[in-house]
């Protein structure tokens, strides 16, 4: 999901107003209009005031790339984000800063400009500025950089083994979005492969939808979370980020609004992929679901060898929840 700011120096109270309702993430404002954002509600604020939450000059340095040594200046930044100008605006610029990985945030006047920033090298820029008080513009250009996601490859898993483990303490992960049909998180024993562990969407003879809810595994698993960062399913706590996931691979991000930990009966389920093998707790319950290939959930109760599910695979190697080059062995 990309960043959206937008450009309020010419005061306009229903433009602030419409930012808050909007999940504009930062407006840029004058000095002397920061006070009366936060009177409003809450958003970031950037300015060249020390009461801003993000302070021109400091955090973030406006920049307008008129030459290689421009360029070289933005390259050449740390954590700081850049508002990166061009009077003679060509991509080039842009494609070399993006694959430097730097945090720049690009202004744009349309749609059309907002489509090639977050598009180029198929990464795009950090975010977009926004310049413009038409509503319809900004909101056309924030629903589409809001749209826009990191895609996880997804793949297919053959199931080798369902095996019955003694009670556990397992985590319910609430949300505060409602998950379609195909859409779940990815979770697994180690940090090399992970199980698309599907939502709790559909209604049974047993419980009613919970469309919200996430019965993720125990405690000790790791879940794949915004970022590509992972934390074990006992650290999740209330307004923590989770990254959602469809048979698509595409996401978007929620946040959590409450973790259920109960013990329970588990299963441990191992499957293959590429010569690799992963596996996952889960709860014993037929309402704990995994994904199909087509995005339909199949219970885990009725899984057998050779039934093929989503999950994710990647080099293992964690420390703290970040993905590192080391040698080590999950198993």
């Amino acid at each position: 999901m990309k960043t959206v700011w937008l450009d309020v120096k010419k005061w306009k109270k229903d433009l602030v107003t419409l930012a808050i309702e909007n999940g504009i993430d930062a407006v840029l404002v004058s000095k002397d209009n920061v006070k009366k954002v936060k009177e409003l509600g809450l958003l970031s604020v950037v300015s060249d005031v020390s009461d801003a939450d993000l302070i021109l000059g400091k955090d973030v340095l406006e920049i307008t790339i008129e030459s290689k040594k421009d360029e070289e200046r933005v390259a050449g930044l740390g954590n700081e984000t850049a508002i990166v100008r061009s009077n003679d605006w060509t991509i080039i610029p842009l494609e070399n800063l993006i694959a430097q990985q730097k945090k720049v945030i690009f202004p744009v006047k349309t749609l059309a400009d907002a489509e090639v920033a977050l598009t180029v090298l198929e990464i795009g820029v950090s975010g977009v500025l926004i310049e413009s008080d038409d509503i319809e513009t900004i909101l056309e250009i924030t629903r589409y950089a809001k749209k826009m996601s990191l895609k996880v490859p997804v793949e297919e898993l053959t199931i080798l083994d369902v095996k019955k483990v003694p009670m556990g303490d397992r985590v319910c992960i609430d949300t505060i979005t409602d998950m379609k049909i195909g859409e779940g998180m990815l979770v697994g024993n180690y940090s090399s492969g992970f199980f698309l562990v599907h939502s709790e969407s559909i209604d049974n003879q047993y419980v009613a939808a919970r469309p919200f809810r996430i019965n993720a595994g125990a405690v000790h698993a790791y879940i794949l979370l915004p970022n590509g960062k992972t934390k074990y399913l006992d650290e999740l706590k209330t307004g923590d980020e989770v990254l959602v996931v469809n048979e698509k691979g595409e996401t978007f991000i929620s946040a959590i609004g409450r973790i259920k930990l109960e013990k329970r009966p588990m299963l441990n389920i191992t499957a293959s992929a590429g010569g690799k093998e992963i596996s996952v707790v889960l709860q014993n319950a037929e309402t704990i679901r995994l994904t199909k290939p087509d995005g339909k959930p199949i219970s885990v109760v009725q899984l057998k060898k050779g039934d093929k599910v989503l999950g994710y695979l990647e080099e293992g190697g964690r420390h703290f929840g970040y993905k590192i080059k080391e040698t080590i062995q999950e198993k």
